[in-house]
């Protein structure tokens, strides 16, 4: 498995294209050598290949557009093919999961399906980032993230399970790690932690998550990309947060 880094976590050091190439080059540096591009200025395909070329790194996956992955699968297709991508992810379902959950997991199905078969035909891979709101139960008793399991094969939508989201929405990661077996081959790494009396995200081993347990359910279940994310650093430098995570990871022997 490989350690990457969730480019969401220094969304805000890649709001143009000289913070982004700059951001890139930070993030080689701590060691990382695989990203995720998630919450980033807009960008020439070809750019970006030149950019991570530069830097020795490689893009595994991105949060992307839903509604190009919708109506244009394939442009999407051909840009990922540039910079040398094959996951194409998004980052939740489009709609209202709160407040209208059956309207928000039909739409999902009926407008996605037959853009994950498209993905698949051409080799790509489409991918789905959970949050807690997917372990909400239907009016048929399912959970969410269980009627998604049913209604996309595996390889026609694969999933990026996130461990923090997971834990928040009451599920056991080591649980779903076992039961996506095959079908998570891309995995957010985000712990949980207690502080000022509220849940926070935490820097991997920060938090009172079971990464030990974790990471060997990751494995077991064929992950391949381990993406560290951390949304909010409560006030601390981004950067810094990933590179705890890092060295938490590489002293475990990943890398």
């Amino acid at each position: 498995m490989i350690i990457g880094a969730q480019l969401y976590t220094v969304r805000d050091f890649t709001t143009n294209l000289t913070d982004f190439s700059e951001t890139l080059k930070k993030v080689a540096d701590i060691g990382y050598t695989t990203v995720q591009v998630s919450g980033t200025c807009a960008f020439d395909p070809h750019w970006l290949q030149g950019e991570l070329q530069k830097n020795g790194l490689s893009c595994v996956l991105t949060h992307t557009n839903t509604q190009r992955v919708a109506a244009e699968p394939q442009a999407v297709h051909n840009e990922h093919q540039i910079f040398g991508c094959h996951y194409i992810g998004i980052g939740s379902m489009p709609g209202n999961m709160v407040t209208e959950p059956e309207e928000t997991f039909n739409s999902f199905v009926g407008n996605y399906l037959q853009a994950a078969k498209t993905l698949k035909a051409l080799g790509s891979h489409f991918m789905f980032h959970n949050h807690n709101l997917e372990f909400t139960k239907s009016p048929d008793g399912k959970l969410y993230m269980e009627k998604l399991m049913e209604s996309f094969a595996p390889g026609e939508m694969d999933f990026t399970l996130d461990t923090y989201w997971v834990q928040a929405g009451g599920g056991d990661c080591i649980e779903w790690l076992q039961k996506l077996k095959g079908r998570v081959p891309c995995v957010h790494l985000k712990d949980m932690a207690i502080a000022a009396g509220e849940q926070r995200m935490a820097p991997i081993y920060g938090g009172n998550m079971n990464f030990d347990g974790i990471l060997n359910a990751c494995l077991d279940a064929g992950a391949k990309y381990l993406l560290v994310e951390q949304d909010d650093c409560y006030g601390r430098d981004p950067f810094d947060c990933l590179k705890e995570s890092y060295k938490s990871l590489t002293l475990r022997g990943l890398k």
